[in-house]
């Protein structure tokens, strides 16, 4: 008898059902969680579902998963979705938000302004982490403005940290002057000596 190969039709995986994704990112064990974490990138109201899951889930792999799912839709209601997570007590799930909003640099964008001049300093800390992925010009220009009125000098030392690593020779002289304005502060005078030297160095690199 010949051997009758299958269409794609029938070996298809038919596409998880919209209701039971949404049901098991809440109800699920933790293997039917992630799976629902995955497909959830894929079916309407994913975003805001991952959104609830995310404020409760305690397994490090679906959280990862969760992230993944929102960073793949990349919407700017996936970013509403993780800003949340950047005030809260858990560390990891801190961490989580800013790698899942790092990943997505083109749907944040329009946030950092309201995420730079947020009242928790806490959250301008880790937002400067984020114009570190933006280019070089334009990580630069938010930075500096930053600096330009930022009173907590540990915001202002994760902004330096950046500035070292992508900042440009415009941030030369607004670094100047934050060393003016917090002189008395010496580990802050030290990293704006590093990030000046680097930007300084690479400035020449680039004319070489």
């Amino acid at each position: 008898m010949p051997l009758i190969r299958k269409s794609d039709k029938d070996t298809r995986k038919p596409e998880s059902d919209p209701a039971d994704v949404l049901s098991a990112l809440s109800n699920g064990n933790q293997e039917e969680r992630w799976t629902a974490a995955r497909a959830a990138a894929r079916i309407t109201g994913g975003v805001d579902a991952l959104a609830i899951a995310l404020q409760s889930e305690v397994d490090a792999r679906v959280r990862e998963a969760m992230f993944t799912s929102l960073t793949r839709i990349g919407s700017p209601q996936s970013v509403n979705a993780i800003i949340p997570l950047l005030r809260v007590d858990d560390a990891s799930l801190r961490i989580g938000a800013l790698d899942a909003l790092r990943a997505m640099p083109g749907a944040v964008r329009e946030s950092l302004p309201g995420l730079l001049s947020d009242s928790d300093s806490d959250v301008r800390i880790l937002s400067c982490e984020i114009v570190r992925g933006l280019p070089a010009e334009e990580a630069t220009s938010i930075l500096c403005a930053l600096l330009a009125n930022e009173p907590e000098v540990n915001v202002c030392a994760a902004a330096i940290d950046v500035l070292a690593e992508v900042g440009s020779a415009a941030a030369l002289p607004v670094l100047d002057v934050c060393a003016a304005r917090f002189q008395e502060t010496s580990f802050l005078a030290f990293a704006i000596k590093v990030a000046r030297d680097r930007i300084l160095a690479q400035s020449t690199d680039s004319h070489v």
